[in-house]
């Protein structure tokens, strides 16, 4: 068995790194194979709309055709049992290179049929670990309630299976004092990362779990 993690940040070792690090532990620990790719080192763009993957007769029907740095990701995610996806909220949503990852992934398996299918060879669990600066309070005051439905909607449909994790109040600047920044208190973030974040990452580990054993 194999899972893969999918790394939408820029950062290798902070906050939505770590927590996928946590969730392949997780996975790990009951001696299955874990696969972690970094988003930021690929060289690839989101779709270009040319709907090769929809077009009958076509040998990418279902399929990307572009070739780059995605092309044998896609293969390996299709070999896979579980996919966990990771990023930090930017202005609302994922990182943009987490966004156009998703396009590429997703849209070759909807079909634009009535109703709308998936053409992905099996069912699969997947996961998405969010990681973001506001405060659980908050999640529903800045919408991101609905970009999270969004995602999780579009993954049943087309993987059969979808969880989210959530970190809250991240701990971003190893030394506040550096950046312009007087709207977070230092200390309670500092705080938070001490006491909660661990947490976070415990949750992260027991997902790994979970997805490892396929009959839960």
């Amino acid at each position: 068995m194999k899972v893969m993690a999918i790394n939408g940040s820029p950062r290798k070792k902070w906050n939505t790194a770590m927590l996928l690090k946590s969730a392949l532990e997780g996975v790990e620990s009951q001696g299955a194979e874990t696969e972690l790719i970094h988003l930021y080192d690929l060289d690839y763009k989101g779709c270009k709309s040319c709907f090769s993957c929809k077009t009958i007769g076509n040998k990418s029907y279902g399929k990307c055709a572009v070739n780059d740095d995605l092309t044998e990701v896609f293969k390996r995610i299709e070999e896979s049992d579980a996919l966990i996806l990771g990023s930090p909220i930017y202005f609302g949503t994922v990182s943009g290179e987490m966004r156009s990852f998703m396009e590429r992934l997703m849209f070759p398996y909807l079909t634009y049929t009535q109703p709308p299918q998936s053409l992905f060879p099996k069912k699969i669990k997947t996961g998405f670990i969010y990681t973001m600066n506001i405060t659980e309070e908050q999640l529903e005051e800045f919408y991101y309630t609905v970009h999270v439905e969004i995602n999780k909607r579009a993954l049943n449909l087309l993987f059969g299976h979808s969880e989210s994790l959530f970190s809250f109040d991240t701990y971003q600047f190893k030394d506040y004092s550096k950046v312009v920044a007087s709207r977070f208190n230092a200390e309670e973030k500092a705080k938070r990362r001490k006491e909660i974040f661990p947490e976070d990452c415990k949750e992260a580990f027991e997902m790994g779990v979970k997805f490892a054993n396929l009959s839960e």
